[in-house]
């Protein structure tokens, strides 16, 4: 399957270390608002962003576009590509399939999405989302969307075990402002989501913000609104030949955080794990053996 192509995102985060003060002054101007911050003229940009004309002309030309004008063509591209629900991309997908079989295909897509996805992220971000799910000082909220729900149900059923003080926040449920009033300064919120973002999920990171709480954010390659709030964003590269988009670089960003997570205080955690199955044992839940 063809190499998915970098967003302007991605590189923006690749030449990043590498810019001049002003150049990064514009990048995180860009990345603030996007993908829709660079569709204006360059002169607005320029302003917004409170460098010169030259320098937008020149960090365009680090991104690897000839211009300002096919940099906004490839912006309005992602912009199309971000709000496309399940039949567009179908179309868009089934126009131009390999005769592969469709097993192979959709894994070497996910193995794409996994493989550009890590090279995005930063172990130091990382490993300090990490320390903050984990820290039993803070109370931990953890937020999904209609299909994201999933995810938050595994994150939050496998921090139960590992750690005390977690709820978890139904996102489409109207009982959710309740769950905000005992939010305090420092608590932390993991929040999924990803595109056709859900205006009830950047309310609650409005507020949970607001606040003073900590917000961690899965999301996908174009950021969902909420990022702009979030102390530590992680973006996932989600498209596979299919009208669905994939969760599973998603799922292996989550289930890295258990592991790391259960092994910050492992005593403790397996204390908490020793207590639920003798639990377990006693309510015969499972079987043990068929």
């Amino acid at each position: 399957m063809p190499e998915a192509p970098l967003t302007i995102s991605d590189r923006i985060q690749q030449k990043l270390e590498g810019l001049t003060r002003a150049e990064r002054q514009l990048a995180h101007s860009i990345l603030e608002n996007y993908p829709a911050s660079g569709l204006g003229p360059l002169t607005a940009l320029a302003k917004d962003a409170e460098v010169s004309v030259p320098t937008v002309a020149r960090m365009v030309q680090k991104l690897g576009f000839k211009g300002y004008p096919e940099f906004q063509a490839e912006l309005r591209e992602e912009l199309r590509a971000k709000v496309k629900g399940p039949i567009a991309k179908h179309d868009t997908w089934a126009g131009g399939a390999p005769e592969e079989h469709m097993l192979n295909r959709f894994t070497d897509a996910v193995i794409d999405n996994i493989r550009h996805t890590l090279g995005q992220i930063d172990p130091q971000s990382f490993d300090t989302a990490c320390a903050l799910v984990g820290d039993t000082g803070r109370h931990l909220y953890i937020v999904g969307g209609r299909v994201t729900h999933t995810l938050a149900e595994y994150l939050f059923l496998h921090m139960q075990v590992i750690r005390p003080r977690i709820t978890h926040i139904q996102s489409t449920s109207n009982t959710w402002p309740h769950y905000l009033l005992d939010v305090a300064p420092g608590d932390v919120f993991v929040i999924y989501d990803v595109r056709r973002y859900e205006n009830n999920t950047l309310k609650l990171a409005e507020m949970a913000h607001a606040q003073g709480a900590k917000i961690i954010l899965f999301t996908d390659q174009w950021r969902s609104p909420v990022h702009q709030l979030a102390d530590i964003s992680f973006s996932s590269r989600i498209v596979v030949p299919s009208a669905w988009d994939s969760a599973a670089t998603t799922l292996l960003l989550t289930e890295t955080m258990i592991s790391a997570v259960q092994n910050l205080d492992w005593d403790k955690t397996k204390t908490r794990m020793e207590g639920l199955e003798d639990m377990f044992d006693q309510t015969k839940l499972f079987r043990k053996f068929t």
